[in-house]
C-alpha cells in the first residue's frame, strides 16, 4: 500500500490498483464492488463524522473477513446453537447441547456458536473443533473464547452485535436454541422475526432443553397468552419454531426439514422451491388446493430451472406467484412436501 509523505494513502495508487482488480473480476461482482467504492467516497461529502466512518469501516472489515472464512466451507450444512453462557457444565441443558452438537456432526453438519462458555462451549464439545465455528463478541466481562475453539482458524472475533448476528443468520441451515437469558431471547426472536417477515430464509428453529426442564413450555405459555391471544402474531407464526421433547427429536426435526426440500429463492415474483424428487400431478394439485391462501395468482407449477437461475440446476422445482406474507404457511408448505410419498413409491 503506497503512502504519501504526509502518511496518507496515495489516492492515485488506490485508483490504479482498483482499476487493475476490477478489470480482472467478473462483471456482476465488479459492478457491486464499484458501487461500494462510490458509496464510500460519497461519505466524504456527507458530513459523516469520524466515529461514523470508523463504524462503517470496521463493520465492512468484519463482514468481509467472516465471509472469507465461511466461504471455505460452502456446501456443508450448519446449525447455529444459542443458549446461556452461564450454564454450568454439570447442568442437564449443558449435556443436552453437547449431545445435540455431537449427533448433528455425526449427520455431517457443522456447529456455529458464540464461542463463549456454557451452552456455547457445550455446542462445540459435541462436534469438536474440526466441525465448529466460533463467533466471538468483544465484551468487557467476556474477552476469551472457550478452550475448544480458541486458536482455531474458524474463530471469528466481532466488535458489533449486528455484524455477528448477520453471520449467524446468513450461514445457518438450522437454529437450535437452549435455555438462556436476554441474549438468547434476543437471538431467538430476531431469527423468528426475520423469517416471519421474509427477510431471511426459512430454516428449522428447534427449542431444546435438558431432562426435567420446562423452560420452553413456560416460554410458549407466554407466547400464547401475550402474543397469540392478543393478536400480535398469527396462528401460522407458531409453525416457525418447534419445541423438542428430547435431543433425538430435535435432531430428527432438523434432518426431516431437508428430507425432500433442498432450498428456495425468488425469481421475479415467483417463489421457487428446489426439491430432490419431483411431485406427481396429484400431489401438485393437492399442494395447490391446500395452500391457495399464499398463492397470489395462477397455480403451483413444476418444472426445471427458471430463466435467471444459475445454481442447483439438476433439481426439479415447484414454483408459484407468492403473496410474500404469512411465511409460517410457507413453512407449513415445506413440511407438507416433505411428508408426501415419493412418486416412485406411490
Amino acid at each position: 500500500m503506497k503512502r504519501r509523505k504526509d502518511g496518507n494513502i496515495d489516492p492515485a495508487w488506490v485508483a490504479t490498483r482498483a482499476e487493475e482488480v476490477l478489470s480482472d473480476a467478473p462483471l456482476k461482482e465488479a459492478r457491486q464492488v464499484s458501487e461500494m467504492m462510490i458509496t464510500s467516497i460519497k461519505l466524504l461529502g456527507d458530513d459523516a463524522d469520524l466515529g461514523q466512518l470508523k463504524l462503517m469501516n470496521n463493520a465492512l472489515k468484519e463482514m468481509r473477513y467472516a465471509y472469507l472464512i465461511f466461504n471455505r466451507y460452502t456446501g456443508i450444512r450448519k446449525v447455529s446453537i444459542f443458549g446461556s453462557a452461564r450454564t454450568p457444565e454439570d447442568h442437564p441443558d449443558y449435556e443436552a447441547a453437547r449431545s445435540y452438537g455431537k449427533q448433528m456432526a455425526e449427520s455431517g453438519w457443522m456447529a456455529i456458536t458464540g464461542a463463549g462458555d456454557g451452552i456455547m462451549k457445550a455446542g462445540h464439545e459435541g462436534p469438536q473443533r474440526e466441525s465448529s465455528f466460533g463467533l466471538s463478541i468483544r465484551l468487557p466481562f467476556e474477552t476469551t473464547a472457550n478452550d475448544v475453539i480458541e486458536g482455531d482458524s474458524k474463530l471469528i472475533n466481532f466488535r458489533y452485535f449486528f455484524t455477528r448476528k448477520l453471520m449467524f443468520v446468513s450461514h445457518s441451515d438450522a437454529i437450535a436454541v437452549f435455555p438462556g437469558g436476554f441474549g438468547t431471547q434476543d437471538e431467538l426472536f430476531e431469527s423468528l422475526t426475520l423469517m416471519q417477515t421474509g427477510k431471511s430464509d426459512i430454516v428449522p428453529v428447534v427449542l431444546v432443553q435438558g431432562e426435567g426442564s420446562d423452560y420452553w413450555d413456560k416460554w410458549e405459555d407466554g407466547v400464547a397468552d401475550n402474543l397469540l391471544d392478543c393478536g400480535w402474531i398469527s396462528p401460522e407464526d407458531t409453525s416457525l419454531y418447534f419445541i423438542a421433547d428430547s435431543v433425538e427429536q430435535a435432531v430428527e426435526h432438523v434432518l426431516e426439514f431437508y428430507e425432500r426440500f433442498r432450498s428456495y429463492r425468488y425469481v421475479g415474483d415467483r417463489l421457487v422451491l428446489r426439491l430432490d424428487a419431483p411431485l406427481s400431478a396429484e400431489q401438485l394439485a393437492e399442494l395447490d388446493a391446500e395452500f391457495r391462501d399464499i398463492i397470489a395468482s395462477g397455480e403451483i407449477e413444476q418444472s426445471g430451472p427458471l430463466p435467471g437461475e444459475d445454481d442447483h440446476l439438476e433439481l426439479p422445482r415447484v414454483h408459484f406467484h407468492h403473496t410474500r406474507r404469512a411465511f409460517g404457511r410457507t413453512r407449513q408448505m415445506i413440511d407438507h412436501i416433505n411428508r408426501l410419498p415419493r412418486v416412485a413409491d406411490t
